[in-house]
């Protein structure tokens, strides 16, 4: 068998996210299935490293599937971004070793996020953004991030749809840029639950705007409560940056 990976990247604002759900739902999952199975005459089904949620961006999304033909990676690169949506595009097809996984294999997963912090909103990044009108205390935000370092529970800042049997994530870092009008999060860890990044960036805009007192994080995620974590940001400016293997 020959094991393909690709490297994607897609504006997901008009998807239902990266996991396929069904026959009819709108996915990226999904219309990657479908041309690479119209391209080699059968159903194929691919796994990709990171299930983003709906209306999320990926810059390096990673995927793998497997087939008994040999065909020329460019033939397949060629191919999909001939006949995917204009917002999908594969950047990049390698034959990997037949091992090779990517869910499993990943060791990182880094997360960016923007926020548009201006009193005006920026017509040209609305769908690419949060917007924040009032000032952020930038300070206060690196105050509290360092709450979240390392590993926990993180049972309140998921979603009621997390399946995973173990809810614990260890977040290596949380970074801060302000550039041209916009403040830069990332968020790295060895992997993040469905929502987990979003309510975290959420919860961080909180106390930047002094709604939420950064030392109440700590009680947040030791209460392993959802009903405790009531911020998530915009699935707008959420970008699946890198995957570290």
């Amino acid at each position: 068998m020959n094991n393909y990976k690709l490297i994607i990247q897609y504006d997901g604002g008009r998807y239902k996210g990266w996991q396929r759900l069904g026959s009819g739902e709108n996915t990226i999952q999904g219309k990657i299935e479908n041309v690479l199975s119209e391209m080699i005459g059968r159903p194929i089904e691919i796994i990709g490293c990171s299930r983003t949620d709906a209306g999320v961006h990926a810059f390096s999304q990673i995927a793998n599937f497997k087939i008994k033909e040999n065909l020329p990676e460019t033939d397949i690169k060629n191919y999909l971004n001939h006949y995917l949506p204009q917002d999908i595009s594969v950047k990049e097809v390698t034959i990997e070793s037949e091992r090779f996984h990517a869910r499993y294999n990943s060791k990182a997963k880094t997360y960016l996020y923007k926020v548009w912090n201006e009193e005006y909103s920026n017509p040209f990044m609305r769908r690419y953004s949060m917007h924040v009108e009032e000032k952020l205390d930038i300070e206060k935000m690196k105050q509290a991030a360092k709450y979240f370092l390392g590993e926990h529970d993180f049972t309140a800042f998921s979603n009621a749809k997390s399946k995973k049997k173990s809810m614990v994530r260890e977040i290596y870092s949380i970074k801060f840029e302000i550039k041209e009008g916009f403040i830069q999060i990332r968020v790295s860890g060895d992997g993040f639950l469905y929502n987990m990044v979003r309510k975290i960036v959420g919860t961080l805009i909180e106390v930047g705007l002094g709604k939420l007192d950064a030392k109440a994080i700590s009680k947040m995620i030791e209460s392993k409560d959802r009903g405790q974590v009531s911020s998530l940001a915009d699935p707008a400016g959420l970008y699946l940056e890198k995957i570290d293997f």
